[in-house]
């Protein structure tokens, strides 16, 4: 009896990976990615010093140059002012429009040679001076538009292939710099690109959820029994905290609930973002000074600093972390409320990113509500920012990398991992706002020129 031979793999399996990766074409853009990240990174990195120290001088220095030992109430009020005029000048009179409304989200899409000065001066008009949005998004401009000046300088060849992956690498190389981790910028990167469209997410969430269910049956039945199952995992020294079941419970109540508040607070910056078109200055003056009213409000309720509501809230999040009972719950309340406000007014009027005032946001509704019998304060604090994040971001796996990097280690993922998929699946089936086009707010070239001439 002849046995049956195994049958030999098909060429075409594996070869279409391997030809990509040996083409002569595919190798030389990776060499020019590696090669543009040197200029981006450090391009990012005086980006972000310069808009550390001006809004340092602002908010810290000259206060106390003039007798105050903080920020007067009314201090945000010209500083956006101050914002909304440059960023109202630079949107009707510089190519681009100093780059895409923060209403609309994220994007890959790099600023031209021409757009890329108004992106940074709306950037530096905005950011420093208390606007309630983060860099990242002028990062991603500045990224993706350097790497592509670049590979223009060096005369490589300019493929619909070579430049969504040039413009993405220089992306990543931007974005790394504020997060401090390559994981995140790819991974992120990966999702605001959405090269699988709705089916990479339709197959990402049962995965990304079955792994935080499937993480929480090993961890509750391991200590169970208290046998061990070998891990991968690192023992990092110190004591982590303990995930029980109303920490579960309530991580599923707190994500519906911060989907469906994060859901209308990018729904008003969408309404912002309608009502001030980007050529009409006034109006962009009078969002910018709204949002400024919201920060000075704040400061005379809570005798408190303004900047907690003002600003991206990325250091106030550190401090609010590190001493949740330093607020209390009026403190707590108003800063949710008077921040999501200002956030709305921003992400449809100035210029920016959506992730840390969402990341904060999320941080405070975690802090208010972990008083919740069984409820954990680090718990709350992590269910609370990936939820907030999922849903500002749209972007729920990025959302769980980045909450799980902030809090340092791999303790709270499960917690995590359902709050990003529950806050993100509520949002999307809540009522839909209007879209905005990834172009809004970028005028063309000709009107651009056409209002500086009348300038």
């Amino acid at each position: 009896m002849n046995e049956a031979k195994p049958r030999p793999a098909e060429p075409g399996a594996a070869d279409p990976l391997r030809g990509l990766l040996l083409a002569p074409g595919y190798l030389r853009t990776l060499v020019l990615c590696a090669l543009v990240g040197i200029p981006v990174s450090l391009a990012a990195f005086w980006f972000l010093v310069g808009m550390h120290q001006l809004g340092h001088l602002l908010w810290a220095d000259l206060p106390q140059a003039w007798g105050w030992d903080a920020p007067p109430w009314w201090w945000p009020l010209p500083l956006l002012a101050i914002a909304g005029v440059c960023v109202g000048l630079i949107a009707t009179r510089l190519p681009g429009g100093g780059g895409h409304i923060p209403a609309a989200g994220l994007h890959t899409g790099g600023a031209s040679a021409a757009a890329l000065p108004g992106v940074l001066l709306a950037a530096a008009a905005s950011l420093p001076f208390g606007a309630v949005l983060g860099p990242e998004a002028p990062l991603i401009a500045l990224g993706s538009g350097l790497a592509l000046l670049f590979r223009n300088l060096v005369r490589s060849a300019a493929t619909p292939q070579s430049t969504a992956l040039v413009g993405a690498a220089g992306a990543a190389a931007a974005i790394a710099a504020i997060f401090g981790n390559p994981l995140i910028a790819a991974v992120l990167l990966i999702e605001v690109a959405g090269v699988g469209g709705p089916q990479l997410f339709a197959v990402m969430l049962p995965a990304l959820l079955s792994s935080g269910v499937g993480a929480l049956v090993f961890t509750g039945f391991g200590r169970w029994t208290g046998l061990q199952t070998g891990s991968l995992a690192l023992k990092l020294p110190g004591p982590l905290p303990r995930l029980d079941a109303p920490d579960i419970l309530w991580t599923l109540l707190l994500a519906v609930a911060i989907g469906v508040f994060v859901h209308f607070v990018l729904g008003a910056g969408r309404l912002t973002a309608a009502f001030v078109p980007v050529r009409t200055l006034p109006r962009t003056v009078l969002c910018a000074l709204a949002a400024g009213g919201c920060a000075a409000l704040y400061a005379l309720i809570t005798d408190r600093a303004p900047d907690e509501v003002a600003s991206s809230g990325q250091a106030t999040l550190t401090a609010l972390a590190a001493d949740p009972h330093a607020w209390g719950i009026g403190a707590l309340v108003a800063v949710l409320l008077l921040k999501g406000a200002a956030y709305a007014l921003c992400l449809g009027s100035l210029r920016g990113g959506p992730i840390f005032p969402s990341l904060f946001l999320g941080a405070a509704a975690g802090v208010l509500f972990s008083s919740l019998p069984g409820l954990g304060f680090v718990p709350a604090l992590a269910a609370g920012m990936a939820a907030s994040a999922a849903s500002a971001l749209r972007l729920p796996v990025s959302s769980v990398v980045l909450v799980s990097l902030l809090l340092g280690g791999s303790a709270m993922m499960p917690v995590v991992i359902l709050a990003a998929v529950v806050a993100f699946v509520t949002t999307e089936l809540l009522p839909p706002w209007p879209r905005i086009p990834a172009d809004a707010g970028a005028p063309a070239d000709a009107e651009a020129r056409q209002g500086a001439a009348k300038a």
